[in-house]
């Protein structure tokens, strides 16, 4: 799993029929080089092939490969032993109202580099009949929290942060709540010198503009009906200029946690607690932001034995297995699809 926050790659090793979670093994993450990101990040709202994707896929398929390399070889557990690979591709345009996503990867090569089978392009399918094509994490949410006591309600957070609502019965509802940690971290590289707000220190030594976050949470999107999702670049850090550095963080946290909590306004029947996992729940400032906006217990993932660092990269092999099998990934309530849509492109190593 590559995310909209353009990092690395996470990889995952789970043993799972694509319904039900038997077994996790080792995970590891590979920090993409500052080259690479440069190369991926220059095709970022591309909408058809140019020199400059190709050369974004083939960076990106490239690191993926040696980043499973790199996990065989640390966990001494051998690439032909993989029955399947789920790969998600990097996101670089996400445009489901005009029936249009692209995530860079060449599954083909994968395939004949690792000498396994691997399934890519899992959202194509769902925004081609009419789906928001994200979030495709909830129905693996739904397999994790099996035995947790419902409703619950379960945040992701990366560059744009989703919310999986889990019911009685399996009920989902899932969308894109608004902006996870993409603005905020634009703001510390352009402002701060710095990738990211490491442990929320830098929102922690600042102030809340209130008037502009009030301003804020009037954008149209909040209102919108779920199913609904963001490109990254739907919201950015640009209402926050002329604040100092710290001001700003400290407002762009809070506008994350304020999103989640206009998003549980949409949830069928109140959460009874809030899971957060993605890369925002290493930022605790963030997640006590989350704890004040929505008024309700929260827990991390790890706290429920769950590797928040690894459930995206877990998810896509769980859907990898689900695609084999011909089982759905998406559905009307979690994008929006008129009936539940399978997806996925099978590529053989030879």
């Amino acid at each position: 799993m590559s995310g909209t926050s353009v990092d690395g790659v996470d990889v995952a090793l789970l043993e799972t029929d694509g319904e039900r979670i038997a077994s996790f093994g080792p995970t590891l993450t590979v920090t993409y080089p500052e080259k690479v990101r440069r190369v991926i990040r220059a095709a970022f709202g591309a909408d058809r092939p140019n020199m400059v994707t190709a050369a974004a896929e083939r960076a990106v398929t490239e690191a993926h490969v040696d980043a499973v390399a790199e996990w065989s070889s640390a966990n001494g557990v051998p690439i032909s032993s993989i029955d399947i690979v789920g790969f998600h591709g990097q996101t670089i345009t996400h445009r489901p109202e005009r029936r249009f996503t692209w995530q860079l990867g060449d599954g083909s090569l994968l395939a004949r580099s690792l000498g396994i089978r691997v399934v890519n392009d899992l959202r194509s399918a769902d925004v081609a009949a009419g789906g928001q094509g994200a979030p495709l994490v909830p129905v693996f949410h739904a397999a994790l929290a099996h035995d947790l006591a419902r409703p619950v309600a379960v945040a992701n957070i990366g560059g744009v942060a989703n919310v999986t609502w889990i019911g009685e019965g399996d009920q989902l509802l899932a969308f894109d709540t608004g902006p996870g940690n993409g603005p905020l971290d634009d703001w510390c590289a352009r402002r701060a010198g710095q990738r990211f707000d490491r442990d929320g220190g830098l929102a922690a030594s600042g102030k809340v503009d209130r008037a502009r976050l009030e301003r804020w949470t009037e954008h149209r999107y909040f209102a919108r009906m779920p199913p609904k999702s963001l490109d990254r670049g739907d919201f950015n850090e640009g209402w926050v200029e002329g604040l100092s550095v710290a001001d700003g963080a400290a407002t762009l946290t809070r506008a994350t946690a304020r999103a989640l909590a206009l998003a549980a306004c949409h949830f069928p029947a109140p959460a009874r607690q809030w899971i957060i996992t993605g890369g925002g729940a290493r930022n605790p400032t963030l997640v006590a932001a989350i704890a004040e906006e929505t008024r309700n217990p929260v827990i991390l993932a790890p706290a429920l034995g769950w590797d928040g660092d690894a459930l995206e990269a877990q998810a896509f092999g769980f859907l990898a297995v689900r695609s084999l099998r011909g089982l759905p990934l998406t559905y009307p309530t979690t994008t929006g699809v008129s009936q539940p849509a399978t997806g996925g492109r099978l590529h053989l190593p030879s």
